[in-house]
């Protein structure tokens, strides 16, 4: 990870495709604890140090992640995540253009806990719950495009669920439809921007996450810096 923005009541970080957030059935350190040992050395803190969960992102997942330093910033983030108050964006790089160059679509997911999947259905069915995001083309190589996502609503692997089911799964993503892996493990969605009023202080907080140093993502950041 590499700290990205921190104040008294936050801290943001760009994790790695390899990390997880949270503690899971791997038994593998969580970010979580990953900052709250980079705090703990940081300050030279000798009791325990409070890091609150306020979202989360798939452990092949690249990008932005925001931990609350106080129960008080914990507790309004997450009234803010759930009111749509946090607006995120997300870079996906994709080897099959979809048909529109930028498009805003709904589905209908439908989880399967067991095999920890979703599947995209074009109309309503018990259990399903309604995913909306908005997509554009904002750069192409010779062989892949990139995609710049704003979520909507915040489903279970929403971005990649309904991108494989236009046609246009993330590059690496083989549970959704890519047909090969990347050399890391993980796929080619990072969560690139996050803008919010910061619960306590009140000001704007905007932060940007540098890329995966991978050519491809390299090649990526770099072209649409420079449009």
């Amino acid at each position: 990870m590499t700290v990205l923005y921190e104040d008294n009541h936050l801290i943001i970080v760009n994790k790695n495709t390899s990390e997880i957030v949270q503690g899971d059935k791997t038994g593998d350190t969580p970010l979580s604890e990953t900052v709250k040992l980079w705090l703990k050395k940081k300050y030279d803190k000798p009791g325990n140090v409070f890091v609150g969960v306020t979202h989360r992102l798939d452990r092949p997942v690249s990008g932005i992640v925001v931990f609350a330093k106080t129960s008080k910033a914990l507790a309004r983030l997450n009234e803010m995540f759930r009111k749509g108050e946090v607006k995120k964006s997300y870079w996906a790089i994709v080897q099959t253009v979809p048909e529109k160059g930028a498009d805003e679509i709904t589905h209908y997911l439908v989880r399967n806990e067991r095999l920890n999947k979703s599947t995209a259905w074009e109309n309503p069915r018990p259990g399903a719950k309604e995913a909306t995001l908005s997509y554009r083309v904002v750069a192409r190589s010779e062989k892949y495009a990139l995609l710049e996502v704003d979520l909507k609503t915040g489903r279970h692997h929403q971005i990649r669920c309904q991108l494989a089911k236009i046609g246009s799964p993330i590059k690496g993503d083989l549970k959704y439809g890519a047909k090969r892996s990347n050399p890391d493990g993980g796929i080619s969605l990072h969560a690139r921007h996050i803008h919010f009023i910061h619960p306590v202080s009140k000001q704007v907080v905007d932060v940007t996450a540098p890329v995966p140093d991978d050519s491809l993502w390299k090649y990526f950041e770099q072209t649409v810096s420079f449009e």
